[in-house]
Protein backbone atom coordinates (compact mmCIF):
# COMPACT_ATOMS: atom_id res chain seq x y z
CA UNK A 1 0.00 0.00 0.00
CA UNK A 2 3.05 2.65 1.09
CA UNK A 3 4.19 1.52 -2.61
CA UNK A 4 1.09 2.21 -4.28
CA UNK A 5 0.89 6.01 -2.77
CA UNK A 6 4.59 6.79 -3.40
CA UNK A 7 3.78 5.95 -6.79
CA UNK A 8 0.80 7.90 -7.31
CA UNK A 9 2.87 10.68 -5.80
CA UNK A 10 4.88 10.72 -8.04
CA UNK A 11 2.97 10.91 -10.84
CA UNK A 12 1.15 13.66 -9.21
CA UNK A 13 4.59 15.93 -8.63
CA UNK A 14 5.01 15.20 -12.31
CA UNK A 15 2.25 16.31 -13.64
CA UNK A 16 1.74 19.47 -10.94
CA UNK A 17 4.07 21.29 -12.61
CA UNK A 18 4.89 23.32 -8.86
CA UNK A 19 8.73 21.32 -9.34
CA UNK A 20 10.95 20.36 -12.33
CA UNK A 21 10.24 17.06 -13.42
CA UNK A 22 13.67 15.74 -14.04
CA UNK A 23 14.42 16.45 -10.06
CA UNK A 24 11.12 14.52 -9.01
CA UNK A 25 11.92 11.71 -11.44
CA UNK A 26 15.59 11.43 -9.79
CA UNK A 27 13.93 10.89 -6.25
CA UNK A 28 12.15 8.02 -7.94
CA UNK A 29 14.81 6.40 -9.09
CA UNK A 30 16.16 6.45 -5.57
CA UNK A 31 12.90 5.18 -3.93
CA UNK A 32 11.23 2.80 -6.28
CA UNK A 33 12.10 -0.57 -7.48
CA UNK A 34 12.41 -0.97 -11.38
CA UNK A 35 9.20 -2.14 -11.78
CA UNK A 36 7.66 0.37 -9.97
CA UNK A 37 9.88 2.94 -12.59
CA UNK A 38 7.71 0.97 -15.13
CA UNK A 39 4.56 1.82 -13.93
CA UNK A 40 5.86 5.43 -13.52
CA UNK A 41 7.31 5.51 -17.01
CA UNK A 42 4.11 4.09 -18.53
CA UNK A 43 2.04 7.39 -16.38
CA UNK A 44 3.62 9.78 -18.41
CA UNK A 45 2.63 11.53 -21.88
CA UNK A 46 5.30 10.29 -24.62
CA UNK A 47 7.41 12.86 -25.16
CA UNK A 48 7.84 13.45 -20.53
CA UNK A 49 8.20 9.63 -20.82
CA UNK A 50 10.95 10.04 -23.39
CA UNK A 51 12.85 12.42 -21.40
CA UNK A 52 12.75 10.62 -18.55
CA UNK A 53 13.90 7.64 -19.98
CA UNK A 54 17.16 9.39 -20.61
CA UNK A 55 18.00 10.14 -16.65
CA UNK A 56 17.72 5.98 -15.88
CA UNK A 57 20.88 4.50 -15.04
CA UNK A 58 22.41 2.49 -17.71
CA UNK A 59 22.54 -0.65 -15.14
CA UNK A 60 18.61 0.08 -14.66
CA UNK A 61 17.41 0.40 -17.87
CA UNK A 62 17.16 -2.90 -18.88
CA UNK A 63 14.72 -3.80 -15.78
CA UNK A 64 12.49 -0.62 -16.57
CA UNK A 65 11.93 -1.76 -20.38
CA UNK A 66 11.57 -5.28 -19.30
CA UNK A 67 8.84 -4.06 -16.94
CA UNK A 68 6.73 -1.75 -19.12
CA UNK A 69 3.56 -3.16 -20.92
CA UNK A 70 3.75 -4.17 -24.90
CA UNK A 71 2.64 -0.67 -26.25
CA UNK A 72 4.91 1.58 -23.96
CA UNK A 73 7.98 -0.24 -24.58
CA UNK A 74 7.73 -0.41 -28.11
CA UNK A 75 7.29 3.55 -27.78
CA UNK A 76 10.54 3.91 -26.13
CA UNK A 77 12.27 1.37 -28.37
CA UNK A 78 11.31 3.86 -31.39
CA UNK A 79 13.05 6.45 -29.21
CA UNK A 80 16.42 5.00 -28.97
CA UNK A 81 19.19 5.76 -31.15
CA UNK A 82 21.29 2.60 -32.62
CA UNK A 83 24.07 3.17 -30.59
CA UNK A 84 21.68 3.31 -27.28
CA UNK A 85 19.44 0.87 -28.05
CA UNK A 86 22.53 -1.83 -29.06
CA UNK A 87 24.34 -0.56 -25.75
CA UNK A 88 20.94 -1.93 -24.16
CA UNK A 89 20.59 -5.15 -25.47
CA UNK A 90 24.54 -5.99 -25.11
CA UNK A 91 23.33 -5.92 -21.20
CA UNK A 92 20.83 -8.28 -21.36
CA UNK A 93 20.02 -11.45 -19.74
CA UNK A 94 18.49 -14.70 -21.65
CA UNK A 95 15.26 -14.20 -19.70
CA UNK A 96 15.02 -10.88 -20.33
CA UNK A 97 15.64 -11.04 -24.16
CA UNK A 98 12.92 -13.44 -23.94
CA UNK A 99 10.49 -10.85 -22.75
CA UNK A 100 11.26 -8.36 -24.85
CA UNK A 101 11.61 -10.31 -27.90
CA UNK A 102 8.18 -9.60 -29.45
CA UNK A 103 9.27 -6.02 -29.72
CA UNK A 104 12.80 -6.57 -31.59
CA UNK A 105 13.40 -7.47 -34.74
CA UNK A 106 15.63 -10.96 -35.72
CA UNK A 107 18.09 -8.48 -36.64
CA UNK A 108 18.26 -6.74 -32.72
CA UNK A 109 17.64 -10.40 -31.28
CA UNK A 110 20.43 -11.39 -33.03
CA UNK A 111 22.75 -8.28 -31.97
CA UNK A 112 21.18 -9.12 -28.17
CA UNK A 113 21.83 -12.97 -28.55
CA UNK A 114 25.54 -12.69 -29.46
CA UNK A 115 26.30 -10.80 -26.35
CA UNK A 116 24.95 -13.09 -24.13
CA UNK A 117 27.59 -15.84 -22.88
CA UNK A 118 27.43 -19.60 -23.58
CA UNK A 119 25.35 -20.25 -20.51
CA UNK A 120 22.56 -17.89 -21.54
CA UNK A 121 22.61 -18.53 -25.06
CA UNK A 122 21.85 -22.25 -24.12
CA UNK A 123 19.01 -20.80 -21.29
CA UNK A 124 17.34 -18.88 -24.52
CA UNK A 125 17.65 -21.39 -26.99
CA UNK A 126 15.69 -23.76 -24.53
CA UNK A 127 13.07 -21.02 -23.72
CA UNK A 128 12.34 -19.83 -27.03
CA UNK A 129 11.49 -23.13 -27.99
CA UNK A 130 8.07 -22.99 -26.50
CA UNK A 131 5.23 -21.03 -27.50
CA UNK A 132 4.76 -17.98 -25.82
CA UNK A 133 1.58 -19.21 -23.88
CA UNK A 134 3.79 -22.18 -22.52
CA UNK A 135 5.64 -21.93 -19.12
CA UNK A 136 8.20 -23.35 -20.34
CA UNK A 137 9.18 -20.03 -21.65
CA UNK A 138 9.48 -18.58 -18.81
CA UNK A 139 10.30 -20.86 -16.21
CA UNK A 140 12.82 -19.95 -13.79
CA UNK A 141 16.12 -21.08 -13.82
CA UNK A 142 18.02 -20.09 -10.80
CA UNK A 143 17.75 -23.51 -9.54
CA UNK A 144 20.17 -25.99 -8.26
CA UNK A 145 20.86 -29.66 -9.39
CA UNK A 146 22.52 -32.94 -7.97
CA UNK A 147 23.00 -35.92 -9.44
CA UNK A 148 21.56 -39.32 -7.73
CA UNK A 149 24.91 -40.50 -6.05
CA UNK A 150 25.46 -37.30 -4.41
CA UNK A 151 26.43 -36.91 -0.43
CA UNK A 152 24.65 -34.52 1.90
CA UNK A 153 28.60 -32.40 1.44
CA UNK A 154 28.11 -32.69 -1.92
CA UNK A 155 24.75 -30.57 -1.86
CA UNK A 156 25.91 -28.20 1.04
CA UNK A 157 28.56 -27.25 -1.26
CA UNK A 158 26.33 -26.89 -4.50
CA UNK A 159 24.29 -24.42 -2.11
CA UNK A 160 27.40 -22.29 -1.36
CA UNK A 161 28.34 -21.72 -4.61
CA UNK A 162 24.63 -21.47 -6.61
CA UNK A 163 23.99 -17.79 -5.52
CA UNK A 164 20.67 -18.67 -6.10
CA UNK A 165 18.59 -16.20 -3.86
CA UNK A 166 15.45 -18.02 -3.42
CA UNK A 167 15.91 -22.21 -2.42
CA UNK A 168 13.17 -24.35 -1.65
CA UNK A 169 14.33 -27.37 -3.14
CA UNK A 170 16.97 -29.24 -4.41
CA UNK A 171 16.67 -30.69 -7.85
CA UNK A 172 18.10 -34.45 -8.79
CA UNK A 173 18.43 -35.08 -12.00
CA UNK A 174 20.75 -37.85 -13.81
CA UNK A 175 23.70 -37.56 -16.27
CA UNK A 176 21.30 -36.21 -19.28
CA UNK A 177 19.33 -34.03 -17.25
CA UNK A 178 16.23 -36.09 -16.66
CA UNK A 179 14.28 -35.14 -13.68
CA UNK A 180 14.45 -38.04 -11.01
CA UNK A 181 12.84 -36.35 -7.79
CA UNK A 182 13.69 -33.12 -4.86
CA UNK A 183 15.11 -32.46 -2.07
CA UNK A 184 13.44 -31.04 0.61
CA UNK A 185 16.02 -28.65 2.65
CA UNK A 186 14.50 -29.84 5.78
CA UNK A 187 15.53 -33.39 5.46
CA UNK A 188 18.91 -32.11 4.65
CA UNK A 189 19.60 -29.64 7.61
CA UNK A 190 18.10 -32.05 9.72
CA UNK A 191 20.89 -34.38 8.46
CA UNK A 192 24.25 -34.28 10.51
CA UNK A 193 26.48 -36.42 8.77
CA UNK A 194 27.89 -35.11 5.59
CA UNK A 195 28.84 -38.47 4.17
CA UNK A 196 25.55 -39.53 4.35
CA UNK A 197 24.60 -40.61 0.50
CA UNK A 198 20.99 -38.66 -0.65
CA UNK A 199 19.27 -41.75 -2.14
CA UNK A 200 17.03 -41.82 0.51
CA UNK A 201 15.33 -38.36 1.31
CA UNK A 202 14.79 -38.10 -2.82
CA UNK A 203 10.95 -37.40 -3.36
CA UNK A 204 10.06 -38.68 -6.37
CA UNK A 205 5.95 -38.29 -5.52
CA UNK A 206 6.27 -34.26 -6.85
CA UNK A 207 5.03 -34.54 -10.47
CA UNK A 208 7.04 -31.93 -12.93
CA UNK A 209 4.96 -29.44 -14.86
CA UNK A 210 5.20 -30.20 -18.29
CA UNK A 211 6.54 -27.25 -20.49
CA UNK A 212 4.32 -27.20 -22.91
CA UNK A 213 1.42 -26.54 -20.35
CA UNK A 214 -0.74 -23.55 -20.76
CA UNK A 215 0.31 -20.65 -18.27
CA UNK A 216 -3.18 -20.46 -16.27
CA UNK A 217 -2.98 -24.20 -15.94
CA UNK A 218 0.26 -24.43 -14.73
CA UNK A 219 -0.33 -21.74 -12.50
CA UNK A 220 -3.25 -23.59 -11.42
CA UNK A 221 -0.92 -26.50 -10.98
CA UNK A 222 1.42 -25.07 -8.33
CA UNK A 223 -0.99 -23.68 -6.68
CA UNK A 224 -3.06 -27.05 -5.83
CA UNK A 225 0.45 -28.81 -5.30
CA UNK A 226 0.54 -26.48 -1.69
CA UNK A 227 4.39 -26.01 -2.36
CA UNK A 228 6.47 -22.92 -3.08
CA UNK A 229 7.87 -23.95 -6.75
CA UNK A 230 7.33 -26.95 -9.14
CA UNK A 231 9.63 -28.64 -11.76
CA UNK A 232 9.38 -27.96 -15.41
CA UNK A 233 10.01 -30.20 -17.65
CA UNK A 234 10.74 -31.08 -21.76
CA UNK A 235 8.80 -34.08 -23.62
CA UNK A 236 11.69 -35.71 -22.79
CA UNK A 237 11.09 -35.49 -19.10
CA UNK A 238 14.23 -33.00 -18.60
CA UNK A 239 14.72 -30.85 -16.18
CA UNK A 240 14.21 -27.15 -17.60
CA UNK A 241 13.68 -24.92 -14.76
CA UNK A 242 11.12 -24.40 -12.17
CA UNK A 243 7.58 -21.78 -11.56
CA UNK A 244 7.65 -20.29 -8.38
CA UNK A 245 4.75 -18.66 -6.99
CA UNK A 246 6.08 -15.03 -8.04
CA UNK A 247 5.77 -16.39 -11.65
CA UNK A 248 2.23 -17.63 -10.57
CA UNK A 249 1.38 -14.22 -9.16
CA UNK A 250 2.39 -12.48 -12.73
CA UNK A 251 0.11 -15.13 -14.10
CA UNK A 252 -2.58 -14.74 -12.54
CA UNK A 253 -2.44 -10.77 -12.69
CA UNK A 254 -1.98 -10.75 -16.46
CA UNK A 255 -4.88 -12.90 -16.82
CA UNK A 256 -6.72 -10.74 -14.58
CA UNK A 257 -5.52 -7.74 -16.45
CA UNK A 258 -6.37 -9.29 -19.67
CA UNK A 259 -9.82 -10.00 -19.21
CA UNK A 260 -11.11 -6.99 -18.06
CA UNK A 261 -9.05 -5.18 -20.56
CA UNK A 262 -11.00 -7.54 -22.82
CA UNK A 263 -14.37 -6.46 -21.80
CA UNK A 264 -14.17 -3.50 -23.53
CA UNK A 265 -12.01 -4.59 -26.53
CA UNK A 266 -8.46 -3.94 -25.52
CA UNK A 267 -5.56 -5.63 -25.28
CA UNK A 268 -3.92 -5.71 -21.89
CA UNK A 269 -0.74 -4.24 -23.10
CA UNK A 270 -2.43 -1.25 -24.30
CA UNK A 271 -0.60 1.98 -23.43
CA UNK A 272 -2.40 4.91 -21.53
CA UNK A 273 -0.58 7.55 -23.51
CA UNK A 274 -0.45 5.67 -26.84
CA UNK A 275 -0.16 7.41 -29.80
CA UNK A 276 -3.41 8.99 -30.96
CA UNK A 277 -3.74 7.39 -34.18
CA UNK A 278 -2.53 4.13 -33.16
CA UNK A 279 -4.97 4.30 -30.64
CA UNK A 280 -7.82 5.24 -32.51
CA UNK A 281 -7.61 2.23 -35.26
CA UNK A 282 -7.06 -0.63 -32.19
CA UNK A 283 -10.64 1.23 -30.71
CA UNK A 284 -12.03 1.36 -33.99
CA UNK A 285 -12.45 -2.59 -34.52
CA UNK A 286 -14.74 -2.79 -31.54
CA UNK A 287 -16.44 0.13 -32.20
CA UNK A 288 -17.29 -1.23 -36.05
CA UNK A 289 -18.49 -4.43 -34.32
CA UNK A 290 -20.83 -3.00 -31.98
CA UNK A 291 -22.20 -1.01 -34.48
CA UNK A 292 -23.51 -4.29 -36.40
CA UNK A 293 -25.24 -5.17 -33.23
CA UNK A 294 -26.35 -1.64 -32.71
CA UNK A 295 -27.58 -1.20 -36.19
CA UNK A 296 -29.13 -5.14 -36.10
CA UNK A 297 -31.33 -3.78 -32.94
CA UNK A 298 -32.65 -0.50 -35.10
CA UNK A 299 -33.35 -2.72 -38.19
CA UNK A 300 -35.40 -4.91 -36.85
CA UNK A 301 -37.54 -1.95 -35.20
CA UNK A 302 -37.66 -0.43 -38.38
CA UNK A 303 -39.33 -3.46 -40.05
CA UNK A 304 -42.36 -1.72 -39.28
CA UNK A 305 -41.35 1.90 -40.64
CA UNK A 306 -43.90 1.86 -43.61
CA UNK A 307 -46.77 2.28 -40.91
CA UNK A 308 -44.87 5.00 -39.20
CA UNK A 309 -44.38 8.94 -39.38
CA UNK A 310 -40.93 10.36 -40.15
CA UNK A 311 -40.41 11.07 -36.60
CA UNK A 312 -40.72 8.09 -35.38
CA UNK A 313 -37.43 6.86 -37.10
CA UNK A 314 -35.76 8.80 -34.64
CA UNK A 315 -36.95 6.19 -32.18
CA UNK A 316 -35.81 3.44 -34.65
CA UNK A 317 -32.05 5.04 -34.79
CA UNK A 318 -32.02 5.94 -31.05
CA UNK A 319 -29.89 2.57 -29.45
CA UNK A 320 -27.15 3.39 -32.52
CA UNK A 321 -26.31 6.94 -30.68
CA UNK A 322 -26.76 5.24 -27.07
CA UNK A 323 -24.51 2.89 -28.04
CA UNK A 324 -22.13 3.87 -29.72
CA UNK A 325 -21.17 6.28 -26.89
CA UNK A 326 -21.92 3.64 -24.51
CA UNK A 327 -18.97 1.62 -26.07
CA UNK A 328 -16.47 4.40 -26.42
CA UNK A 329 -16.80 5.42 -22.65
CA UNK A 330 -16.45 2.17 -21.52
CA UNK A 331 -12.95 1.29 -23.14
CA UNK A 332 -11.91 4.58 -21.68
CA UNK A 333 -13.53 3.74 -18.19
CA UNK A 334 -11.20 0.48 -18.53
CA UNK A 335 -8.18 1.84 -19.86
CA UNK A 336 -8.46 4.38 -17.01
CA UNK A 337 -9.38 1.86 -14.22
CA UNK A 338 -6.78 -0.48 -14.72
CA UNK A 339 -4.79 3.21 -14.48
CA UNK A 340 -5.93 3.67 -11.35
CA UNK A 341 -5.39 0.16 -9.53
CA UNK A 342 -1.73 0.52 -10.24
CA UNK A 343 -1.70 3.29 -9.35
CA UNK A 344 -0.70 5.34 -12.68
CA UNK A 345 -3.65 7.37 -12.67
CA UNK A 346 -4.67 10.60 -10.52
CA UNK A 347 -6.28 13.62 -10.45
CA UNK A 348 -3.29 15.29 -11.51
CA UNK A 349 -2.49 14.05 -14.90
CA UNK A 350 -6.73 13.52 -15.63
CA UNK A 351 -6.20 16.44 -17.70
CA UNK A 352 -3.33 14.98 -19.99
CA UNK A 353 -5.22 11.79 -20.19
CA UNK A 354 -8.52 14.07 -21.03
CA UNK A 355 -6.99 15.72 -23.79
CA UNK A 356 -5.55 12.22 -25.03
CA UNK A 357 -8.79 10.60 -25.12
CA UNK A 358 -10.51 13.58 -26.59
CA UNK A 359 -8.28 13.43 -29.65
CA UNK A 360 -9.46 9.60 -29.49
CA UNK A 361 -12.60 10.02 -29.49
CA UNK A 362 -12.85 13.00 -32.27
CA UNK A 363 -10.96 10.77 -34.30
CA UNK A 364 -12.90 7.72 -34.24
CA UNK A 365 -16.11 9.83 -34.02
CA UNK A 366 -15.87 11.53 -36.92
CA UNK A 367 -14.97 8.76 -39.00
CA UNK A 368 -17.85 6.34 -37.63
CA UNK A 369 -20.48 9.58 -37.85
CA UNK A 370 -19.77 9.76 -41.33
CA UNK A 371 -20.47 6.15 -42.11
CA UNK A 372 -24.03 6.12 -40.06
CA UNK A 373 -24.94 9.25 -41.55
CA UNK A 374 -24.51 7.58 -45.05
CA UNK A 375 -26.29 4.58 -44.27
CA UNK A 376 -29.14 6.57 -42.64
CA UNK A 377 -29.65 8.34 -45.56
CA UNK A 378 -29.71 5.71 -47.94
CA UNK A 379 -32.30 4.21 -45.47
CA UNK A 380 -34.68 6.83 -44.71
CA UNK A 381 -34.01 8.48 -47.51
CA UNK A 382 -33.43 12.05 -45.58
CA UNK A 383 -30.65 14.00 -45.30
CA UNK A 384 -31.72 15.87 -42.32
CA UNK A 385 -31.87 12.40 -40.18
CA UNK A 386 -28.72 11.70 -41.92
CA UNK A 387 -27.08 15.06 -40.31
CA UNK A 388 -28.75 14.99 -37.15
CA UNK A 389 -27.94 11.35 -36.15
CA UNK A 390 -24.35 11.48 -37.06
CA UNK A 391 -23.64 15.00 -34.75
CA UNK A 392 -25.54 13.03 -32.02
CA UNK A 393 -23.16 10.25 -32.56
CA UNK A 394 -20.09 12.55 -32.74
CA UNK A 395 -21.23 14.11 -29.73
CA UNK A 396 -22.18 11.35 -27.75
CA UNK A 397 -18.92 9.75 -27.95
CA UNK A 398 -16.69 12.47 -27.19
CA UNK A 399 -18.97 13.07 -23.86
CA UNK A 400 -18.50 9.05 -23.18
CA UNK A 401 -14.45 9.82 -23.79
CA UNK A 402 -14.70 12.63 -21.47
CA UNK A 403 -16.90 10.71 -18.30
CA UNK A 404 -14.83 7.45 -19.26
CA UNK A 405 -11.77 9.34 -17.87
CA UNK A 406 -13.14 11.89 -15.08
CA UNK A 407 -16.06 9.63 -13.41
CA UNK A 408 -13.37 6.62 -12.25
CA UNK A 409 -11.17 10.11 -10.98
CA UNK A 410 -13.69 11.69 -9.28
CA UNK A 411 -15.01 8.91 -7.58
CA UNK A 412 -11.13 7.51 -6.71
CA UNK A 413 -10.87 11.05 -5.30
CA UNK A 414 -14.73 10.25 -3.25
CA UNK A 415 -12.87 7.02 -1.65
CA UNK A 416 -15.46 5.55 -4.20
CA UNK A 417 -14.14 1.97 -6.08
CA UNK A 418 -14.78 3.04 -9.94
CA UNK A 419 -14.79 -0.48 -10.71
CA UNK A 420 -17.95 -1.24 -8.95
CA UNK A 421 -20.05 2.05 -9.85
CA UNK A 422 -18.07 3.72 -12.92
CA UNK A 423 -19.78 1.94 -15.49
CA UNK A 424 -23.43 2.15 -13.94
CA UNK A 425 -22.48 6.41 -13.79
CA UNK A 426 -21.09 6.57 -17.26
CA UNK A 427 -23.84 4.37 -19.06
CA UNK A 428 -26.50 6.65 -17.81
CA UNK A 429 -24.59 9.78 -19.06
CA UNK A 430 -24.11 8.28 -22.30
CA UNK A 431 -27.47 7.43 -22.76
CA UNK A 432 -29.06 10.35 -21.49
CA UNK A 433 -26.84 12.99 -23.43
CA UNK A 434 -27.21 10.81 -26.27
CA UNK A 435 -30.77 10.99 -26.48
CA UNK A 436 -31.53 14.45 -25.58
CA UNK A 437 -29.12 15.60 -28.34
CA UNK A 438 -30.23 13.29 -30.69
CA UNK A 439 -34.12 13.80 -30.24
CA UNK A 440 -33.53 17.70 -29.33
CA UNK A 441 -32.11 17.93 -33.23
CA UNK A 442 -34.34 16.26 -34.74
CA UNK A 443 -37.31 18.05 -32.97
CA UNK A 444 -35.58 21.04 -33.81
CA UNK A 445 -35.43 20.50 -37.48
CA UNK A 446 -38.06 17.78 -38.40
CA UNK A 447 -40.77 19.25 -36.60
Amino acid sequence: MVKHEELEGYVSQIHSAEQSPADIFVQAIEHLEPSELSLLLEALPIDERCQRWMQIPEELKAQVLVGMRYQARDVVISFLSSESLNMLLTGLDAESLIELSDNLTDDLINTAFRSLSLKEKELYRDASRFDPTAIGRYVDHQIITVPPNSKLKDVMLAIRRSGVEFIDHIYVVDRLGMYIGLLNLSYIFSETDEKTFIRGMIDSQVQAVKADTLLMEAADELEHSGLDSLPVVDEYNRLVGRITQRTALWIQKEALESRLMAQAGLKESADLFVPVWRGASSRAVWLGINLLTAFLASWTIGLFESVLSQVVALAVLMPVVASMGGISGTQTLTLIIRGIATGQVTFANALALAKQELGIAVINGVGWSVLIAVITYYWFGSLVIGVTIAIAVLLNIVIAALSGVYIPVVLDRLKIDPALSGAVILTTVTDVFGFLTFLGLGTLWLV
